[in-house]
């Protein structure tokens, strides 16, 4: 499922982290004090998700087929269309018509589902199954379904992010299609060949690099560099970590150098949606794109009139070894802490998360990426040979995301604040600044707490 829109995203992401907070005090419920029920008895099972385009559903419906016909004692409800803050609501609200396992898009929420309790603490489940996640699940999912210690998510498909491009374009302006950028200078170089002036604007602009621009959000563009963000007694190394500044120096520059940031955002308003067929990359309004790997489908279907070509995301200069990682994130599943039917709930989620053929099927119907060792090399994958790219991202070692946080994602929130200052030319003092917003997201953390 792709990750909406950075704005939308964001918003919605701290409203869950709102309701969160108040739900916390109130959650009391765990795995090791709530499963008492008899995993093999009859029973009715509530599963809500957030999906609801009727591809996505019918996938999703397909699965829980399945699960029946493997699990016959346990019938599943299914509840589509749910939100992080409507799922946060029922969980403060707890009782019977409450959901038994509960899923959400907002990995950047973990830290706040599990330091509050608002998911109940998966490992007494995992424990029992005898499930070696090391071994089934890449590292960088397993990161950023736990937090501090604490498991209480799985992770149920994985978003991974790189970079789209026009091969027609790159024909045209006397690039060669077969040779994407790998370094990011290269891609500035790339970008300027491809830009095509047209009055005060573009006709076509070789790469949007705006903050607000779609998915060029800060997290996803440090994915190039992983930063850590937090040291290891939970402080915010945002001032101090080379990677960030050397990050906001190099998109400023493309900034600068595509043509500043007002002519750049003037072009922007010209875009069409960002989930339409209407997509700037697929209008050939921008001719590469920082994408997750739905824009493939996306942009078949919208029967774009160009050859894509699809790659890794540019590495920093001088770390070209490193070539083939990319920013993860993607869809989690976890547990009602208030259910009475967790040993119930917990077969759900390990057959969504950790059976191949299930995670295969899944990724299938909704052309995601699959979330294990295993799904991943799996001969049943039916995707276009380009979707190899985003596979191969996934299961690189040096793929990352961003940390966990006990206030979700408000510290992104605030990073993206300054980038946007900094972008803007408002903020000259790149080092100042970062410090400034490490204190404040220390502070804000503190109070959190």
């Amino acid at each position: 499922m792709p990750a909406r829109s950075r704005p939308r995203r964001l918003a919605a992401a701290l409203a869950a982290t709102s309701s969160i907070a108040l739900f916390a005090s109130a959650c009391t419920g765990s795995a090791s004090n709530a499963a008492t029920d008899d995993p093999d008895a009859q029973v009715t099972i509530t599963f809500w998700h957030g999906w609801s385009a009727p591809s996505e559903v019918q996938a999703i419906n397909d699965n829980i087929r399945r699960f029946e016909a493997a699990h016959p004692n346990i019938k599943v409800d299914v509840v589509g269309d749910i939100n992080d803050d409507k799922l946060n609501q029922a969980l403060r609200t707890g009782g019977s018509k409450g959901p038994d396992v509960v899923s959400s898009f907002t990995t950047s929420n973990v830290g706040k589902f599990c330091s509050s309790g608002a998911f109940a603490d998966l490992k007494p489940f995992i424990e029992k199954s005898k499930l070696d996640l090391g071994k089934t699940i890449p590292k960088t999912l397993l990161d950023y379904t736990q937090f501090e210690g604490r498991r209480c998510a799985m992770p149920l498909l994985t978003d991974a992010y790189g970079l789209y491009y026009n091969k027609t374009a790159f024909k045209a302006a006397g690039l060669d299609p077969e040779k994407p950028p790998r370094t990011w200078s290269e891609l500035l170089a790339d970008a300027k060949r491809l830009t095509r002036p047209k009055g005060d604007g573009f006709e076509q602009l070789g790469f949007m690099p705006n903050y607000h621009g779609y998915e060029t959000t800060t997290e996803h563009y440090l994915g190039s560099w992983g930063p850590a963000y937090f040291d290891a007694n939970g402080r915010s190394t945002v001032g101090t970590d080379p990677g960030i500044a050397a990050m906001m120096t190099t998109q400023k520059k493309m900034v600068d150098e595509l043509g500043g940031y007002e002519k750049l955002e003037r072009f922007r308003t010209s875009f069409g949606d960002e989930w339409g067929a209407k997509h700037p990359f697929q209008t050939g309004q921008v001719a590469m794109q920082l994408d997750g790997e739905w824009r493939l489908g996306m942009a078949t279907d919208a029967k774009v009139p160009f050859d894509i070509g699809v790659a890794p995301m540019p590495v920093p200069d001088g770390q070209e070894a490193d070539y083939g990682k990319g920013y993860l994130s993607g869809t989690i599943m976890g547990i009602a802490p208030q259910s009475r039917k967790q040993n119930a709930a917990w077969e759900l989620v390990k057959f969504m998360t950790t059976d191949t053929d299930a995670v295969v099927a899944f990724a299938n119907g909704i052309r995601n990426v699959p979330s294990t060792f295993d799904a991943l090399k799996s001969p049943d994958l039916k995707f276009d040979p380009r979707f190899k790219t985003f596979l191969d991202i996934a299961a690189h070692p040096k793929s990352n995301t961003a940390a966990g946080a006990v206030n979700g994602a408000t510290y992104l929130n605030t990073l993206q604040d300054f980038a946007l200052q900094y972008e803007k030319g408002e903020v000259t003092d790149l080092q100042g600044g970062l410090r400034k917003t490490a204190a404040q997201i220390d502070t804000d953390i503190a109070k959190a707490k």
